[in-house]
């Protein structure tokens, strides 16, 4: 006697790749909003970084940020970080590539006053 295997139509693991890519995007969220947390407080606690993780402390020391709107700027670059990891599994963007899109943003919209005025 055969039996007849049955074909659902999509693949069984389907669901578990999609699980894998929300976990893995939301270690890296987790680890960001640690490392972010650490640069905040102006003290790192952990000795063991994933290469990620170095490049933005690295980029982080290199940025120069204006002292009186330092905490607005780096609370921007987070919520930018938190909607980017929404969608991407990627490493965060660093510090300056926030700040080079802050600044493309603000001529642009300068740029559309000009015109409209």
């Amino acid at each position: 006697m055969a039996r007849t295997i049955k074909y659902r139509g999509y693949p069984a693991d389907l669901s578990i790749v999609a699980t894998d890519d929300f976990e893995q995007r939301e270690l890296v969220r987790n680890r960001f909003r640690r490392l972010f947390s650490e640069l905040m407080k102006g003290e790192i606690l952990r000795n063991s970084f994933l290469p990620w993780e170095i490049d933005i402390l690295l980029d982080f020391e290199a940025c120069e940020l204006p002292s009186r709107r330092r905490l607005e700027i780096l609370r921007q670059y987070q919520r930018a970080v938190e909607r980017q990891l929404e969608t991407d599994q990627g490493p965060p963007m660093l510090l300056s590539h926030f700040l080079v899109l802050r600044e493309r943003r603000r001529v642009a919209s300068s740029a559309t006053e000009v015109v409209t005025e």
